[in-house]
């Protein structure tokens, strides 16, 4: 389908992108990369009347350090991340995830800051921002502050981001020292929407786990963030099954074209099973 008629802003600065929010309200839509957006307005899902353009703004893009924490400005691509030698070294996580999202001309494109923030259960990088337990840097007319990921997302396509403000940059603290990282998707076919995904980071200490974080893609209405009792234990087999089973309790997901409800489940289990045994493998080579 073709979107309905709209009036196209490009601001040249936060200020000005931020005053449009404002001015417009409710009929109005940021758009970075434009992969979630729109293909929901040529299904006629999102009917904004004004469309503000990130793209003319300096300064949203690119990787960085501050002290402990890596910075990445919203409109880095998910090519960006792959590129760069700063994230694989300092959150491997990420670039793991990133050449599991669709296919290269979609990664060419496809910013950071859209893919959690338009608060689609589906997309991957959500879920993994909950296991860094990274925080989202957003801005507005009363200024700026700072959302965790774990908090930000309410419902699909609901999140603690007003409509008048934009999403401009994510935090990620430096997740532990020697720590093993996994994200295992399961999708039907490549650019797929994973049918079940976990992303999982792990940290041991004198053999047994120091740090464990667990959190799903595409299994409910937003990401799941996994509780577990791993911390102390030696992430043997039995442990990892507990862990699988709280996977697969935590999960809430509808059938669709990707399976039925105790499938999808199941995957849930199976999903962080293979990553927490890839995590563990790659803490113990440290």
């Amino acid at each position: 389908m073709i979107p309905g008629a709209f009036d196209y802003h490009r601001p040249s600065s936060l200020t000005e992108a931020i005053g449009l929010l404002a001015r417009y309200g409710d009929e109005s839509r940021v758009i970075a990369g434009g992969h979630s957006l729109i293909p929901m307005m040529k299904l006629r899902l999102a009917q904004p009347a004004h469309l503000i353009d990130l793209a003319g703004i300096g300064g949203l893009a690119g990787a960085s350090e501050d002290g402990q924490e890596l910075v990445l400005g919203a409109l880095t691509t998910q090519h960006d991340i792959l590129a760069s030698d700063l994230v694989r070294a300092r959150c491997p996580l990420l670039h793991e995830t990133a050449v599991l999202i669709a296919d290269p001309q979609v990664r060419y494109r496809g910013t950071i800051g859209g893919n959690v923030a338009n608060g689609d259960p589906g997309n991957d990088m959500p879920a993994v921002m909950q296991c860094l337990d990274a925080s989202f840097v957003v801005q507005g007319p009363s200024g700026e502050r700072r959302i965790k990921a774990r908090e930000f997302y309410e419902a699909a396509y609901f999140t603690k981001l007003a409509s008048d403000e934009i999403l401009i940059g994510i935090r990620i603290p430096a997740p532990p020292a020697g720590h093993g990282w996994a994200y295992e998707k399961q999708k039907r076919k490549v650019g797929d929407y994973a049918t079940a995904a976990a992303a999982v980071i792990l940290a041991l200490e004198g053999g047994r786990c120091a740090h464990a974080s667990i959190a799903l893609t595409n299994l409910g209405q937003t990401p799941i963030l996994v509780g577990t009792a791993l911390v102390g234990t030696a992430v043997d087999d039995a442990a990892i099954a507990a862990a699988c089973a709280a996977a697969e309790a935590a999960s809430d997901p509808v059938a669709d074209m990707r399976g039925p409800v105790d499938y999808r489940r199941h995957l849930a289990g199976v999903m962080t099973d293979r990553a927490l045994r890839r995590a563990l493998a790659r803490g113990r080579a440290h």
